[in-house]
């Protein structure tokens, strides 16, 4: 059955001008995909050949057979298991941290009216367009009083108020989070600490699954600071033991591809894990408001 005075002939004539435009949408998504996924892929072409395959004009674009050669290399000249280790309890530790003060201060300056509320959030967008290298020499000066040049712990403080986070999360939780429901709370005699943990943060997991990754990432390649402020060989992070590949002259770069192939595969995992809650989040905010 069909609507008066249209015909099956006439439907078609009128979803088929929508064909064409989901066909360029599809091809535009597949460049996109493609595009997005070759740094991967070249990587990996890089670090299964050797660097005289590299040089070759045209260049390789088929995987090799050396890519355990290249690892067994990378291997000896740097201790990549011991920075790895290094760098994973730093990256787990700062975005763990994050994670609470962020959303701490996200919530108090989405949800509570307190004296120098909007000067504090302006100073706070003011620092998001300050470059990072501004603040290395007060926050060397910093750790050095405090005695923490040298050893891991000095790297996870400077990350923690962050800008973007704190940003982020605040307009997740002003959209997210019904005063209402904190209101009723607030009747039951829950106190701020209670209203954030046992109610704003299970409503803003996809925001905060976002941030996680958002944080392990940064600190998984953060390299100036540890290179600044680690000054013991054994306590490097990874990114500064991929660094020491590089040489001034005869560099084996599909060494050092086989180190940052290895050094990607924690952040997938990562990702994986992670991206799961935030597309989950997104995708049950569509259906609602669908």
């Amino acid at each position: 059955m069909t609507a008066a005075g249209t015909t099956p002939r006439a439907m078609d004539t009128r979803r088929s001008p929508r064909r064409p435009r989901g066909l360029s949408a599809h091809v535009f998504l597949i460049l996109a995909v493609l595009i997005s996924v070759f740094p991967f892929v070249w990587t990996i072409i890089m670090a299964t050949n050797t660097t005289q395959d590299i040089y070759k004009s045209p260049p390789k674009l088929t995987f090799g057979s050396h890519l355990l050669e290249n690892i067994r290399h990378m291997l000896k000249t740097i201790d990549f298991f011991g920075s790895m280790l290094n760098t994973i309890i730093v990256a787990s530790v700062t975005t763990v941290l994050v994670l609470f003060i962020d959303s701490l201060a996200a919530f108090a300056f989405a949800k509570f009216d307190f004296p120098g509320r909007r000067v504090l959030f302006a100073a706070l967008l003011g620092f998001m367009m300050l470059p990072l290298q501004l603040g290395i020499l007060p926050q060397f000066i910093l750790v050095s009083k405090i005695g923490w040049v040298g050893t891991l712990r000095a790297l996870a403080p400077p990350a923690l108020a962050n800008a973007f986070g704190i940003f982020w999360l605040r307009q997740y939780i002003q959209s997210g989070v019904p005063d209402e429901l904190l209101d009723a709370a607030r009747i039951d005699g829950a106190g701020f600490f209670r209203q954030y943990w046992n109610i704003t943060l299970p409503m803003i997991k996809p925001g905060l699954s976002f941030l996680a990754i958002y944080a392990f990432v940064n600190a998984w390649n953060d390299y100036i600071w540890p290179l600044v402020v680690l000054t013991k060989p054994g306590h490097v992070t990874l990114q500064v033991a991929l660094a020491q590949l590089n040489v001034a002259h005869n560099t084996d770069y599909s060494m050092v591809m086989a180190g940052v192939l290895m050094a990607s595969v924690p952040m997938l995992i990562v990702f994986s894990i992670f991206a799961r809650g935030f597309i989950a989040g997104a995708t049950e905010g569509a259906v609602q408001g669908s």
